[in-house]
């Protein structure tokens, strides 16, 4: 809890948040970082991109989400566009299962079912398991799925089709806990943009759209060379094994 406190607060200050900025961003953001799960990722053994910690990553994201948010709102007042709803889409939008670089278990047999196809399916998941109180509202849980669902477009995201198998979730038992309901969101959200066992679309909504500028923005500061680019989509970072020797 103090840690992510800390990074919130050297974000906001990178950012230059105001204090009433600080508090709505809070309000909306403490019942998810305040979860276990989401704790756990602040660790090193939860490394996103090269060696900064997932959690730094979702926050960065968040903030940012929360400020183009703002800016939009301001050019369009009549807009019936909900900055919470942005906010929280940017906060489970890479809550995976397990870690990714250089990790034996993230291995898979084929190559859409990598992790950078796989894990805004895997990410939705755990979203929906952990945090039931968020998705109450029927409209707000489908924005906010296919918030999580689209956040890499223009990247594909595998589909979860009849060959369940070969999807190789690393949660698949959270997604067979779903009720039917939720994989009916899921399912339709993905058939959008259908090129086979892949989805190419961007999000419904502008709320996951405008989240997934704000992670097209901090990514592209996060990954500052080749190799941290390539582990994308072979999941080995050389560089990360470099510093780790």
């Amino acid at each position: 809890m103090k840690e992510i406190e800390q990074e919130l607060d050297k974000l906001f200050d990178k950012y230059h948040l105001c204090f009433s900025d600080r508090d709505d961003f809070k309000k909306i953001t403490q019942d998810i970082y305040n979860h276990p799960e989401f704790k756990k990722r602040m660790s090193n053994g939860f490394l996103h991109h090269d060696d900064i910690s997932l959690v730094s990553h979702i926050l960065e994201d968040s903030v940012l989400t929360y400020i183009l948010s703002k800016k939009y709102l301001n050019k369009n007042s009549n807009s019936n566009y909900r900055i919470d709803l942005a906010v929280k889409i940017s906060m489970l939008h890479d809550l995976y299962t397990i870690p990714w670089q250089n990790n034996p278990e993230a291995h898979v047999h084929h190559f859409f079912s990598k992790h950078g196809f796989r894990h805004p399916v895997e990410s939705t998941i755990n979203s929906i398991l952990w945090y039931p109180d968020i998705f109450q509202d029927k409209m707000d849980r489908e924005i906010i799925i296919d918030g999580i669902i689209h956040h890499m477009f223009p990247l594909p995201v595998r589909r979860i089709n009849k060959k369940i198998n070969k999807v190789e979730l690393k949660n698949m038992n959270n997604y067979l806990l779903l009720s039917s309901d939720y994989k009916m969101i899921i399912d339709n959200s993905l058939k959008r943009g259908r090129i086979g066992i892949l989805s190419l679309s961007r999000s419904k909504y502008k709320e996951g759209r405008i989240m997934a500028k704000a992670d097209r923005i901090v990514s592209r500061k996060q990954i500052k060379n080749f190799e941290s680019f390539k582990a994308l989509l072979t999941g080995t970072n050389k560089k990360l094994n470099k510093k780790n020797k």
